[in-house]
């Protein structure tokens, strides 16, 4: 065990199976039980046999010891084993002695396939070495670790061949043949059951749910009830009130074109000022809305009973949204990785979509959707991953066209910079990784979570009205000014100050922080500088010069 402390202690940081506790007495047994649950759930997620908990070291690996006895740790055994379930507790724990100081290690045991660990009815995960709730989709995919069930491969007993769509039939074998070009000729000769086998939309025959939502006839949708084959297209004005809808059925795999029909594809002029610009493009690209539904209908979580929705707004805005979580870890990371997810909700369905030419496996759809947005200088798709739905919105046109002609004209960004430029612009958070990357190149500056565009970008794309404003003036600028109004007008008052400047602090602080920041200038104005001084009460200040100020 020496060997594994040693190896340990060479870490750089805890990490998500790592955690190192001082202890040297006690240690709480709730807060222990939290732990416990965070590294078990993700020595499963890094599929790790165990994870460990380090008691007598600090966090910055210092060895502190600790003289917890035998008694105390089978305590804290039999809570763990009490308050975890699946009932879990520690694997093995065993003293080392290092430099003469006693350290003990904790053995925690992986959750099992398919069941996270909870402590008192909750379940705990780690962002790098930070405690907290276990996300639902990490929760999901120690869930169905060891599901082999596939909702959508599942057999129909009742149905047969009679229950599909000749017309959705014959549309899936021409998307077959695009596939499968070298043997379009003997394709063409097979019988409809056998060319359902070979495409994998049927099992030996048998209908499955994935044939129904593809190839059912609309009144086939009770076979899969209670979830639901549908497709729901919503007109909205710009102010979001409902204009018109439409809701559409299986078969899905015609669905998609009626619905791509449905939307209102108007074509965008751009203000020729550019050479880079064309003179016009259609608002949405087909390719992204055959992919967004596609994707939608591919990865919906029937098992929650909802429909996918497709919302249209007259402000040339596209939404569309089906039920269930992300499965892959987040939408960068698919845009950044060149092989396709190894895990789908439903494997059948899915394959068969790719058979049919309806989605690519490789991994590339998303990527592709925001290329094609990029080089159209239109804003970059934006996910909205919460409440356990996969929600895509695509903008039709260009926000700022000064900004997009000059961001486009900086050669260098790659995809990956500009996706987070994007955000920042939308005033979403980025991770710590994130803003230190693109603060390395100057391209943005402000501190955690109020960071906005470099001055460097700001010149290129002139914002730079915007930039300051973001941005602010120095502290010093704000004490010039009190300085200069206590001088002109012989004091100032808390709220004259406020007048003063509040309008004037960095537009990313909310009302609050701009509060805090006039007090923390005031204080040091008066403790550090000694610049003014308080002739009032502490409720009621008056700000005066200071003697040595006055002397000046």
């Amino acid at each position: 065990m020496t060997d594994i402390l040693n190896r340990l202690l060479t870490l750089s940081a805890e990490n998500e199976v790592v955690e190192f506790k001082e202890a040297k007495t006690q240690y709480d047994k709730d807060k222990l039980g939290q732990y416990f649950s965070a590294l078990s759930n993700e020595a499963n997620l890094k599929n790790t046999e165990n994870a460990w908990l380090v008691l007598g070291v600090k966090n910055d690996r210092t060895i502190v010891s600790t003289i917890i006895n035998d008694n105390q740790l089978n305590e804290y055994k039999n809570e763990l084993a009490q308050h975890t379930s699946p009932r879990l507790s520690f694997d093995k724990t065993e003293r080392v002695e290092k430099d003469g100081k006693t350290v003990i290690l904790c053995k925690i045991p992986a959750a099992p396939q398919g069941q996270p660990v909870s402590w008192k009815g909750h379940y705990y995960g780690r962002n790098g070495e930070s405690l907290g709730a276990l996300s639902d989709r990490e929760f999901d995919i120690i869930r169905m670790q060891n599901k082999a069930f596939d909702w959508s491969a599942q057999i129909i007993h009742a149905a047969t061949l009679a229950d599909l769509s000749k017309e959705a039939i014959d549309f899936a074998r021409k998307q077959y043949i695009e596939k499968n070009k070298k043997n379009g000729q003997e394709i063409l000769q097979w019988d409809d059951d056998t060319f359902l086998n070979k495409a994998k939309v049927t099992i030996q025959g048998k209908i499955t749910r994935a044939a129904i939502l593809l190839l059912g006839k609309p009144e086939s949708d009770h076979f899969i009830s209670p979830a639901q084959a549908k497709i729901s297209w919503i007109l909205r004005d710009k102010d979001n009130i409902e204009k018109d809808y439409a809701h559409f059925s299986c078969p899905l795999i015609l669905a998609v074109n009626e619905v791509k029909d449905k939307i209102r594809n108007l074509k965008y002029r751009y203000i020729k000022d550019d050479s880079l610009f064309p003179d016009e493009v259609d608002q949405f690209d087909p390719y992204i809305i055959r992919e967004s539904l596609n994707n939608c209908i591919a990865h919906q979580d029937y098992t929650l009973n909802g429909k996918i929705n497709v919302v249209e707004r007259e402000d040339a805005m596209l939404t569309f949204s089906n039920a269930g979580s992300f499965i892959p870890e987040s939408v960068e990371r698919v845009i950044k990785s060149d092989a396709p997810e190894s895990r789908y909700r439903n494997p059948f369905l899915a394959n068969a979509m790719l058979n049919l030419n309806m989605i690519d496996t490789t991994g590339s759809g998303i990527k592709r959707m925001f290329v094609i947005q990029r080089k159209k200088f239109f804003p970059l798709p934006d996910y909205d991953l919460s409440k356990n739905k996969v929600q895509v919105t695509i903008i039709g046109r260009v926000l700022d066209m000064k900004y997009a002609i000059k961001l486009a004209q900086m050669p260098d960004l790659s995809l990956g910079e500009i996706i987070l430029l994007d955000k920042i612009v939308k005033s979403k958070s980025i991770t710590d990784d994130e803003a230190k990357g693109l603060k390395v190149k100057g391209l943005i500056e402000g501190r955690k979570p109020n960071y906005y565009i470099s001055s460097s970008v700001a010149d290129v794309t002139g914002e730079k009205a915007t930039y300051i404003k973001q941005r602010g003036f120095k502290d010093e600028h704000y004490k010039r000014m009190i300085l200069e109004y206590i001088r002109q007008y012989g004091h100032a008052s808390k709220k004259d100050i406020h007048e003063l400047i509040l309008d004037l602090l960095p537009s990313v602080l909310d009302k609050k922080k701009k509060e805090n920041k006039i007090r923390n200038i005031v204080y040091a104005m008066s403790k550090k500088d000694k610049t003014i001084e308080n002739q009032g009460t502490k409720r009621n200040s008056v700000w005066v010069l200071s003697l040595s100020k006055k002397d000046n």
